[in-house]
């Protein structure tokens, strides 16, 4: 459905609703087939999504749509669909001695109807991830894409309605006033993935409500390059994470933390790697562009801001004249930068990376603990005692080793922030269980001896309380 009024957002939950009354816990079956659905919706129409995307970017690599966005919903389409029937079933739990012979057991329930507002710099993949656990979970599904992508929103409101009802799953389109209007609808779990800025606003309004919120937001997530590293690899792998999709990444690395002596060969090494990865940019097909003027603008900024202020700029690859024309920005390290520089204060989500260095591990963890927990955190290094040490003293949504993103794409991990980079979790099981009413029941038997501790009390509830408090 597209440029719904406020009104119309009303009667599309509340006729969800209704539908969810009628039908309160879909069979396995049901549940297949509106994943299959969404399965035929992405097979048969990639080529579409991605003309769509690049459209709204200007230019996005057609392969880092089909790697990063059809290819992950497709991955998570298949492992839902694998252990669905198991995820649904009910399990068995111990009970307590006290209690015995009763038996207790979780039973998954469906919420009701679920809001998700996505993103633009993964549109597909961070409205429909979700959406196939919400699904996959028994629910009914309201998305509000992001207005900075507007043909992919648009095409995306088309095909589902081309393959659900409005009332199993729907998209509307609009603007941020739309999106405000969206987050206060009394839904039974509300997921948004964003800044942390509009999350904040987003969990205020749901209060409201008492929605469950889950948060998907961002930060600044760190690289730490150990000093027994191999700085090509390293660098590479960077590079690679740092300039997919121009930056526009919530877990890209927004900064490396470099052994200090290791700076100078760690920043030629990146600017090799990039030129590697993107030969031209202005041409290339594979460099995506940054997805609107206002966030081009930004960028641009804080790299005048941090020269301002006394930083080193160091692009990656030499001036070209066609860039302007492209809203593409051409990769830029930064050196001797401080913390009052805006660069460092704010999440980047651009081609932009800083380099800090820092003189030993302990340093560069005390540096990352006096900042915001982030969303991902990367280390690169051999030494597994302090890969180790890394991990026991950091706090982060999620970590990669030696390579950067991939936590990510691993259905079996959970995936979500920490504080101000988020709260709750999804992918896979998790995402079920997020979008799971998980009941408890316990069954009592006809042989229970609860009868024993009713009033009136006399000795005999005093030896049965006394025999039980030698097992707890």
């Amino acid at each position: 459905m597209s440029n719904p009024a406020r009104a119309d957002l009303t009667a599309l939950f509340q006729a969800q609703q209704a539908a969810f009354a009628r039908e309160r816990f879909p069979s396995l079956a049901i549940r297949h087939d509106r994943l299959e659905r969404l399965h035929r919706l992405l097979t048969q129409n990639e080529d579409r999504i991605a003309d769509a995307i690049s459209a709204d970017f200007g230019n996005r690599s057609r392969h880092e749509t089909a790697i990063a966005e059809v290819f992950i919903v497709l991955g998570a389409i298949t492992h839902t669909r694998k252990h669905l029937r198991r995820w649904m079933a009910r399990r068995r739990v111990a009970t307590s001695f006290h209690s015995l012979p009763g038996s207790s057991w979780i039973a998954p329930q469906p919420l009701g109807v679920v809001g998700i507002v996505s993103p633009w710099n993964y549109p597909l993949q961070l409205a429909l991830e979700p959406a196939v656990e919400a699904l996959a979970a028994g629910n009914r599904v309201m998305i509000k894409p992001s207005e900075l992508t507007p043909r992919f929103s648009e095409l995306l409101a088309q095909l589902i309605g081309q393959h659900y009802a409005a009332d199993e799953c729907t998209v509307v389109t609009g603007d941020a006033e739309l999106a405000k209007e969206f987050v206060r609808i009394p839904f039974d779990h509300l997921f948004f993935t964003g800044s942390t800025a509009v999350g904040r606003q987003v969990g205020v309004a749901a209060a409201a409500n008492l929605t469950p919120v889950t948060l998907e937001l961002g930060g600044k997530s760190p690289a730490i390059i150990d000093v027994d590293c191999d700085l090509e690899e390293a660098a590479q792998k960077i590079a690679a994470g740092k300039l997919l999709n121009a930056g526009q990444t919530c877990i890209a690395p927004d900064y490396a933390l470099v052994p200090a002596a290791q700076l100078d060969a760690f920043a030629q090494a990146f600017v090799q790697a990039a030129r590697r990865l993107y030969p031209t940019l202005a041409d290339n097909n594979d460099y995506t562009s940054i997805v609107a003027p206002r966030h081009q603008a930004r960028l641009q900024g804080l790299v005048e801001n941090a020269r301002a202020l006394g930083a080193r700029i160091l692009p990656t690859h030499a001036d070209e004249a066609e860039l302007a024309q492209t809203r593409k920005l051409t990769p830029v390290l930064l050196l001797d930068v401080t913390d009052e520089m805006s660069v460092m204060q704010e999440e980047i989500f651009g081609p932009i990376l800083p380099l800090l260095p820092y003189q030993n591990l302990e340093a560069a963890i005390g540096y990352i603990n006096a900042h915001p927990r982030p969303l991902a955190l990367y280390w690169f290094g051999r030494n597994q005692s302090h890969r180790d040490q890394v991990l026991r003293e950091t706090i982060s949504g999620g970590v990669t080793l030696n390579d950067t993103l991939l936590h990510v794409a691993q259905e079996n991990l959970p995936f979500g922030g920490v504080g101000p980079s988020g709260s709750g979790a999804y992918h896979g099981e998790t995402g079920f269980r997020l979008f799971s009413h998980n009941k408890p029941v316990f069954a009592q038997s006809r042989f229970s001896g609860t009868r024993l501790l009713r009033p009136p009390y006399g000795k005999l509830a005093d030896n049965m309380i006394r025999l039980l408090k030698k097992f707890v």
